[in-house]
């Protein structure tokens, strides 16, 4: 039996349209103010069109145009909830104003690959006993007689 396009939809019909687990339409709840399900006896949720609307407008900016959730925040407070309502209708496909910082993840991604590749690991000196430990190392932090591989920290 289908519903009607102004029917209230509950987090199950919900979770199915936009292929996400329901925990993340939860998830989404504490994180944009603005999804506010009625919520009857019991605790169960039930979704407006509008909500529903929203809902995908959110999706397609975090998975489809590769936003952040503060990203998302950002674009909910600058062009406003009617802004994101029409991306979850599709009647706009991005918003006017990216944020200049926006980098894709891949690429952030592989950034932080390789610059943590270009760093040593820190190694402890080969002699590094008892003493040294119980004093935290401070033995081999200066050059000493008694230390040859001191450690620059």
């Amino acid at each position: 039996m289908d519903k009607s396009p102004d029917a209230f939809r509950t987090i199950s019909e919900v979770a199915e349209d936009l292929d996400v687990p329901q925990h993340v339409l939860r998830f989404w709840e504490t994180r944009f103010s603005h999804i506010k399900p009625l919520k009857r006896g019991g605790g169960r949720r039930y979704y407006r069109p509008d909500d529903v609307d929203l809902l995908k407008g959110i999706r397609h900016l975090l998975y489809g145009e590769g936003y952040t959730i503060k990203g998302v925040q950002r674009i909910l407070k600058e062009e406003g909830v009617r802004f994101v309502h029409a991306v979850g209708r599709g009647s706009r496909a991005s918003p006017r104003c990216i944020p200049k910082a926006r980098v894709p993840r891949r690429r952030r991604q592989r950034a932080l690959q390789s610059s943590h590749s270009s760093m040593r690991p820190t190694r402890l000196p080969s002699h590094a006993g008892r003493a040294c430990r119980k004093k935290r190392f401070a033995a081999c932090r200066r050059p000493s007689t008694s230390c040859s591989s001191a450690i620059a920290f």
